[in-house]
């Protein structure tokens, strides 16, 4: 019999060998790693905490209830990126056969929206003079003659 890596998280190691390979093929990309890596570990160690038994009981409510406590701890673009990172590694373990739904799927982050962007805006007088300088005697055929059928209609 095979013992299980000391490293991994108890919930993990509670569900059995199936769960714990699959649990570890996907970290086995290094980019998917160091991104979610932190973020799994942190959730899983408060499911301990919160006395589940096995990842495979984790619930809806749990991950909703993770994620309403980060939010009060953790700006929202960072809360986001943890959210993302639970429901891709449940998704792994949908995808894996280890459990039959994704329990962070129907959780909802927090609203984000960045407020400034990099592009300025035209305000609507620069917008409208850029507009009245296009010029109109040069359109191309095609063109004229669409809006001389749309006149058509509409007499």
């Amino acid at each position: 019999m095979v013992r299980p890596a000391p490293h991994l998280p108890v919930l993990v190691q509670a569900a059995g060998a199936h769960t714990r390979t699959r649990f570890l093929e996907f970290f086995a990309n290094r980019n998917t790693r160091r991104a979610y890596a932190q973020a799994t570990r942190e959730f899983l160690a408060w499911c301990e905490h919160a006395g589940v038994a096995s990842i495979a009981d984790v619930k809806p409510l749990h991950v909703a209830a993770y994620i309403e406590q980060l939010g009060r701890e953790r700006s929202a673009p960072t809360v986001k990126q943890r959210l993302a990172a639970i429901r891709h590694l449940f998704d792994w373990l949908v995808t894996g056969q280890v459990m039959p739904v994704n329990p962070a799927s129907s959780v909802r982050g927090p609203s984000h929206s960045v407020k400034r962007g990099k592009r300025l805006l035209m305000c609507a007088a620069i917008a409208l003079a850029r507009y009245c300088r296009l010029p109109t005697t040069q359109m191309s055929p095609a063109r004229s003659r669409s809006r001389s059928s749309a006149n058509r209609q509409s007499s």
